[in-house]
């Protein structure tokens, strides 16, 4: 009878923490996870941390994910703005461009570079990697906060920004503190 405790017990166990590691990925298809650890393997970028934006999910909803790829779960997450030329009238879908003065989002893999300050405080400078966003850093599409970001999930859409992926201050900082630690540039993926 007892064995049959433990049995049930071990069962429990190793259900409950399939589902604490299920949740860790929530927002995060496994298969975009996948993608991040082959591409970035033998290269010279961090290969424990990726940054994941998804923007399938409503933009008041957490959808900006910073993952470790080790451990296989998520260490941040926050509201992401996308950029005020992606949003199709009367429509939930999003466009998405890598056309200077279109306001859109862009997709794709980017290498996270070098800080500056500019006009929103610090920004970090994003470099594309796929021909979808290879036009990043002549559009000067950054990593930087803004105010009307929010900190918590709602409802209600988040602030628009001119493609840029802003964060609310408090994510940023957090962000920042990711990024400034790591030795190697961290790749950020965004994908619809």
């Amino acid at each position: 009878m007892m064995k049959h405790f433990i049995f049930l017990f071990i069962i429990l166990i190793s259900c409950s923490k399939a589902d604490s590691q299920q949740l860790d990925t929530v927002g995060i298809p496994q298969s975009r996870i996948n993608e991040i650890k082959n591409y970035i393997k033998g290269k010279e970028y961090n290969q424990e941390l990726a940054i994941f934006i998804n923007f399938k999910i409503h933009s008041g909803k957490y959808r900006y994910f910073i993952y470790d790829l080790k451990k296989n779960r998520i260490v941040q997450r926050a509201v992401v703005s996308h950029g005020s030329g992606s949003v199709i009238p009367n429509s939930t879908a999003l466009q998405f461009s890598n056309i200077e003065g279109s306001y859109q989002s862009s997709l794709g893999k980017y290498e996270i570079r070098e800080s500056y300050m500019g006009k929103y405080g610090k920004a970090y400078r994003l470099v594309g990697l796929d021909v979808t966003n290879s036009n990043a850093m002549q559009r000067a599409i950054v990593l930087h906060s803004y105010d009307c970001v929010p900190d918590k999930e709602s409802s209600a859409p988040a602030c628009l920004s001119l493609g840029c992926p802003m964060l609310s201050i408090n994510a940023f900082k957090k962000t920042a503190e990711y990024i400034d630690q790591s030795q190697r540039p961290i790749v950020l993926y965004a994908f619809y």
